[in-house]
């Protein structure tokens, strides 16, 4: 548990889903000795200026940045925890985080992966202190290609710990007048100027590529003091400079799915390409919003000029979302199976960099650096990559309940005051069960059954996905509704609405 108040509600959740509360006394054992260890004698110590950009709270620590100009492009170091230097293969860690899979989030605890003596500790790249990190070393050339990767374990120390919002706010000083940022003048300052730099390339080679990121704001809990129940609703967007960041990610996981390609073997995560039937679906339903969608536009492109801050284009990306379906792993040993790309990149993709939250990026990363080695994968290996898939399948599966359990219950609880309210409400998308509307104040999405226009529940979804016809009454996207909140229950985490 990292934070000293707790809501009970959330705990029950998370007891529903067999969420671990503590770990056991042999793993913490473990997790006590091998962060009281020396640091492994290797000869590469990579003395550069390092720092880590995350959420403010953070104490795990992932990835550490550096970034300089070599000629007409880049030289770029992304330093990755090596959780291979604390967690023995076949050791009580181990084996409680294959149990595990990921970290799980809840506004008021986090459920790390590893003990937090490790994960927030002796493992994370904390600033001031040397660690053991497996450091990609990457080559761009002028347009923010990547034209060489190395990997190799390495001892760095990272000189900052930054936080979005404070690397914004440096940027965007720097953009008015160079050298007046908050955090100008530091041994790693121009690392920063980089990263939006390099990021807008990247970026543009996205575009290129055919790849797409849905720019749709996520509904989050949050702890808010001043908030009656001591939590809040919000849509969360990512900032620029996490975007920025993002793309430093991913060319890193795209360099290593690369590298895993070439020797015939390694763990990819894939997501199929959209559906060419829900790419015609979201033409016809652009049509019935009066959204030009020229036919000469592929959809990537179409998405991509989609702007959320407009109503009906916020509409739109909801749709879009449905168009492909969920990211899966892959292993392969000998030729990459077909469709094991990430539709989304438009290119092969590997987890890599979050080694501290997610299990299966450490394998990759020990699977990386015996590639690297000149080695092949041995059998124990082979069955490790085998065997990952459906574990974190598993994780993530319960990772998106645990999140949806929480918004749904915070929903409930918060809107148990306000029975018999008006809420005006946008429909954002149609099924054949009803109609998913936002309310922008409070900040809740959620289904308008078929049963509160018509009691049969007789429902036709027009062809083009826009118009969802119910006992005679036509509902459109982008149409308001005014709801009157009935019920609000959080014991079963439901709202009830009916027509005004």
């Amino acid at each position: 548990m990292t934070d000293s108040i707790s809501f009970p509600e959330f705990q029950q959740i998370r007891d529903a889903l067999q969420i671990p509360t503590e770990f056991a006394p042999d793993v913490l054992a473990e997790a006590s000795m091998v962060a009281q260890r020396k640091l492994p004698a290797l000869p590469n110590r990579e003395d550069i200026a390092f720092v880590t950009i995350d959420p403010p709270p953070s104490l795990d620590l992932d990835q550490a940045y550096w970034a300089a100009r070599r000629g007409t492009g880049y030289a770029v170091k992304y330093a990755i925890a090596d959780v291979g230097s604390f967690v023995a293969r076949g050791g009580a860690i181990e084996q409680e985080a294959w149990r595990r899979g990921l970290t799980m989030y809840s506004p008021d605890l986090k459920t790390p992966l590893y003990p937090p003596l490790l994960c927030e500790g002796a493992a994370s790249l904390l600033p001031a202190v040397e660690r053991p990190a497996i450091v990609f070393s990457l080559m761009l050339n002028g347009d923010a290609e990547v034209e060489s990767c190395t990997v190799e374990r390495a001892i760095i120390r990272s000189r900052a710990k930054l936080s979005y919002p404070e690397v914004s706010a440096h940027l965007e000083q720097e953009r008015q007048r160079p050298n007046s940022g908050a955090l100008a003048g530091h041994e790693w300052s121009g690392s920063l100027t980089l990263l939006e730099e390099i990021g807008r390339k990247r970026e543009q080679l996205e575009a290129a590529r055919g790849g797409i990121s849905l720019r749709i704001p996520s509904q989050q809990v949050e702890r808010w003091s001043t908030a009656l129940y001591g939590y809040r609703l919000a849509f969360e967007e990512a900032s620029v400079v996490e975007g920025w960041n993002a793309q430093i990610s991913l060319m890193t996981g795209m360099a290593a799915a690369q590298m895993m390609i070439a020797h015939g073997v390694g763990l990819l995560r894939a997501l199929d390409p959209p559906r060419r039937e829900r790419v015609q679906m979201l033409r016809l339903t652009a049509r019935a919003l009066a959204i030009p969608w020229p036919a000469e536009m592929r959809y990537d492109e179409f998405v991509r000029s989609l702007d959320p801050k407009q109503p009906l284009h916020a509409v739109l990306l909801h749709q879009a979302a449905r168009v492909t379906g969920g990211a899966r792993y892959v292993m392969f040993a000998g030729e990459m199976p077909e469709h094991a790309e990430h539709s989304a990149i438009a290119a092969p993709y590997a987890h890599v960099t979050a080694p501290l939250r997610r299990l299966a990026d450490r394998y990759v990363l020990d699977l990386l650096l015996e590639l690297a080695a000149g080695k092949s994968a041995d059998e124990a290996m082979l069955n490790t990559l085998q065997q990952l898939p459906p574990v974190m399948s598993k994780a993530d599966q319960v990772s998106r309940q645990l999140e949806s359990a929480i918004v749904d219950f915070a929903e409930a609880r918060l809107m148990q005051d306000r029975v018999g309210e008006v809420f005006a409400a946008t429909v954002i998308g149609l099924r054949q069960e009803g109609a998913i509307v936002q309310i922008a104040d409070p900040p809740i999405r959620t289904l308008i059954p078929v049963k509160v226009w018509s009691a049969d529940g007789a429902a036709m979804l027009s062809d083009d996905g826009a118009t969802l016809a119910i006992a005679g009454r036509k509902i459109t996207l982008a149409e308001t509704l005014k709801l009157r909140l009935e019920e609000a229950n959080p014991r079963s985490r439901s709202l009830s609405f009916s027509l005004v």
